[in-house]
């Protein structure tokens, strides 16, 4: 991601709609799908400024990996111990079948061998363990978002089930989500490209609209996994060896 990704994801993490409210849907999709063991070792892969550890860590001892400096700077602080500079698709220096969890949050889409990228991530997995990932949804969605945070793709639901299975792994449960607003991100991606005035979507909104959003957003937590979802701006699945 461009530097100024970071500098704004650091500035905003803690308060901004998506980051919130997806904290949370993920937090009740690892409660009930994810049957962790009590003293779980978790590791979260691409942890930016760190903004999903305290979340990961109501489930176990969490380990983190970033390579950006900056970013790894301050998840290191969050974290209160050193977060690894390690790059996918290797992850040289991450123990291996070492963790009941893998976080991979909207990570992949970074990484140009994705495939490979899970080759190795099933690696460090214990026996059992799983792989929780997050990826943006819709080629056709493309926009300056992904181009600031030098995607290589965005996913479609087929795409993600032959990365999965090329990886040689299971893939255990698949959701779309972020769907209550996707009419609204969807209408704003090509209205957008009409105008030529895409941006990087990732501003603050004001108080009332960011409540709201991420109280639209947030109720998501109490259907997913449970009930099929219609198509979202995100996917989510759950990985495990086959």
């Amino acid at each position: 991601m461009e530097r100024a990704v970071y500098d704004r994801m650091a500035q905003i993490d803690t308060r901004h709609w998506w980051y919130r409210a997806r904290r949370e849907i993920l937090s009740d999709l690892i409660a009930r799908k994810i049957a962790l063991p009590e003293r779980a070792r978790i590791l979260e892969i691409g942890c930016g400024t760190g903004h999903n550890l305290e979340m990961l860590g109501r489930f176990g001892k969490v380990d983190a990996v970033e390579i950006d400096g900056a970013a790894r700077a301050i998840a290191s602080k969050r974290l209160g111990r050193a977060v690894i500079n390690a790059s996918l698709p290797g992850l040289p220096g991450v123990e291996s079948e070492a963790y009941d969890l893998v976080a991979l949050l909207d990570v992949l889409e970074h990484v140009e061998d994705d495939r490979q990228a899970l080759v190795s991530i099933a690696g460090k997995l214990q026996r059992g363990g799983r792989i929780l990932i997050a990826v943006p949804a819709h080629p056709w969605m493309w926009s300056a978002h992904d181009r600031v945070n030098h995607h290589q793709r965005r996913y479609t639901r087929g795409r993600l089930k032959a990365v999965v299975a090329e990886a040689g792994l299971k893939l255990d449960m698949l959701s779309w989500f972020n769907s209550l607003l996707f009419p609204l991100a969807a209408g704003a991606r090509l209205a957008g490209r009409l105008a030529g005035k895409e941006d990087g979507d990732d501003t603050l909104p004001p108080g009332p609209v960011n409540a709201l959003l991420e109280g639209l957003f947030g109720l998501e937590r109490y259907a997913i996994g449970r009930v099929p979802f219609p198509p979202g701006v995100s996917l989510v699945a759950i990985v495990s060896a086959s």
